[in-house]
């Protein structure tokens, strides 16, 4: 049985009442965020920071610039990322396409219908369903839900969905249940991401969990 409409604006209800406004995805511009999107696979956000950061002081964020500038010097500034050398070489790729078919633009990409953009972006090597979504809902503006293993975890402990759900079964739960709009699916991500981190770890914590009430039974949780 698929959770409501009503269930699932309760659990963004308790959680933004529990967080407050997120402001999810942090960066300064369209290209930082799509470019964050990439290198946030695999690692924590804070090491996309210093990777940013890096970027932002070798004077990078743009697409020009980083097709432009020498592929060591790019692995360099986004080395606290990880997977640095794969990393480098994706954003190229992804700047590449970006100047070929929008004038390194992300706003172009909003000309595209949703459905051939997302096609288009997941024929990118290195870019999968998440990091399109990503890309889609944060930097492009599009009402893409996006689903991570937060969102498995949180809503197949809570019985809503199967553990073993798959990205596209679990992304089409939210989108059709959801009202489609931009600023309810950034943020209810947002706050997935944030009780995720705070509460619902791989080693459940929770108390203070904002969503601990809607627990089957109301006790704690386990995998």
């Amino acid at each position: 049985m698929q959770p409501t409409r009503r269930k699932l604006l309760d659990y963004f209800a308790r959680m933004e009442a529990h967080f407050g406004p997120t402001h999810w995805w942090p960066g300064e511009t369209p290209f930082e965020i799509a470019i964050g999107a990439i290198l946030t696979q695999n690692t924590a956000w804070t090491n996309v920071e210093r990777a940013i950061a890096g970027l932002k002081a070798r004077e990078l964020l743009t697409a020009d610039a980083l097709i432009a500038a020498p592929l060591e010097v790019v692995e360099q500034a986004i080395r606290p990322s990880g997977y640095f050398r794969q990393k480098a070489v994706r954003i190229r790729n992804f700047s590449a396409h970006l100047l070929v078919h929008y004038a390194g633009r992300i706003e172009g990409m909003a000309t595209r219908p949703l459905q051939e953009l997302r096609a288009e972006l997941l024929e990118l090597k290195g870019i999968g369903p998440e990091t399109a979504d990503d890309i889609l809902l944060y930097a492009v503006g599009q009402p893409v839900f996006v689903v991570d293993a937060y969102t498995r975890r949180i809503f197949s402990r809570h019985g809503l969905v199967p553990g073993s759900i798959k990205y596209e079964a679990l992304r089409a739960v939210f989108e059709r249940a959801l009202p489609h709009e931009v600023p309810l699916f950034r943020e209810y991500h947002g706050l997935i991401v944030y009780t995720g981190k705070d509460f619902c770890r791989k080693t459940p914590a929770c108390a203070g969990c904002p969503l601990r009430a809607l627990l089957p039974g109301g006790v704690p949780c386990a995998d």
